[in-house]
């Protein structure tokens, strides 16, 4: 059976230092609730496990995806922007089977994941606009060994 995993991409944040505290914009906000509601009219979803890099504008974006589907966000200190992906796919590997994730992360992280995942090379990742999900399904979270299912932005998405 085909496991799953939804990368999402923070909604649009805006400038300021540290970079670990940065938070959404109002378009930011936005972007999350729409994705959100895209999430929650899903009925796939069931025992979905929600992840967020523990930066403020991912935390953010996870909590207006948990409120619409009902769950709390858990804290993963590994998918801040520049770690790096494999340690992502390792961590992967490790998790029990039959219960999708959703990593609620940040660029070049999220795209260089999707990268490894589904091409086998991380420097062959998806641009993701922000808010952004990619879903994809493999058997083995390994590197080249996953398929990309869906890719859907705030703007492309049929959702409230």
């Amino acid at each position: 059976m085909a496991e799953r995993l939804l990368i999402m991409r923070h909604g649009e944040a805006g400038p300021g230092a540290p970079d670990a505290e940065r938070e959404l914009t109002a378009r930011g906000r936005r972007e999350a609730e729409r994705m959100a509601a895209w999430l929650a009219e899903r009925d796939d979803l069931a025992g979905l496990r929600l992840l967020a890099s523990p930066y403020r504008r991912a935390r953010q974006t996870a909590a207006i995806v948990g409120e619409a589907l009902g769950l709390e966000a858990e804290a993963l200190s590994f998918i801040t922007p520049d770690d790096p992906p494999r340690a992502v796919a390792d961590w992967l590997l490790a998790q029990p089977q039959g219960r999708p994730l959703l990593l609620v992360s940040h660029m070049p992280l999220v795209g260089a994941l999707t990268g490894l995942l589904v091409e086998g090379r991380a420097d062959r990742g998806l641009g993701f606009p922000t808010a952004a999900v990619a879903e994809l399904e493999a058997d083995v979270w390994a590197a080249g060994c996953a398929r990309l299912v869906d890719f859907v932005s705030p703007a492309t998405c049929d959702c409230g």
